[in-house]
């Protein structure tokens, strides 16, 4: 099952159908232009292709897009605390642009460091990926893959916010300022992942 944010709506690809708004069962590349088209140009909040051979459809959805990897971690304090950053008015989770070579655990520790100021994050396990679909200027539609970590941290807060790429504030919430304060204001992929390191650590 894969589930893909188009602006913020949820595209679910799975084997059987879901209960969502609205279902679509695969019958071409068509039925994936068909789902976007429904997302993008209507009221729809959510919507389900569902066909026996997921991969295959994965493999088709891929073809519509421009690949962008991004890696990036939820870091923790022995406290609890989990590091946040605030870009553009939302509190979102450090993450960046893989580069070529870098493997996607040096990705997301060179991406927390430069955009929050941490040194010596401890990696621990990979968490899932999360992805969503955005259009650039030129008109490329892109699927960003972001690959999330489990991070720790004990040292020295030397957190500060990287300001040259548009972040404001860096800030450690405890669970009641994550879901008061952070999610409120967040994109539906970080509660997605937030959620899930959530249900795993528990």
């Amino acid at each position: 099952m894969y589930k893909v944010f188009v602006n913020e709506k949820k595209l679910l690809l799975s084997k059987q159908p879901e209960n969502l708004e609205k279902t679509l069962k695969y019958e071409s590349f068509t039925t994936l232009e068909i789902a976007l088209d429904l997302l993008q140009n209507t009221s729809l909040k959510e919507l389900n292709v569902y066909g026996e051979e997921i991969g295959e459809i994965w493999e088709e959805f891929k073809k519509l897009f421009r690949i962008i990897e991004a890696a990036g971690g939820i870091v923790n304090r022995p406290n609890g605390d989990i590091l946040f950053i605030k870009r553009l008015g939302k509190w979102d989770l450090p993450k960046g642009k893989m580069e070529k070579g870098e493997s996607r655990e040096e990705s997301a520790i060179r991406e927390i460091e430069e955009e929050t100021n941490l040194r010596n994050v401890e990696l621990l396990d990979f968490i899932n990926t999360t992805y969503h679909i955005y259009i650039e200027r030129n008109g490329d539609k892109v699927l960003k893959f972001t690959h999330w970590f489990e991070m720790n941290f004990e040292g020295e807060d030397t957190s500060k916010p990287q300001i040259e790429e548009g972040i404001t504030e860096v800030a450690w919430k405890n669970t009641a300022q994550i879901e008061s304060e952070v999610f409120p204001s967040t994109f539906k992929n970080i509660k997605l992942i937030i959620n899930e390191f959530w249900e795993k650590k528990a």
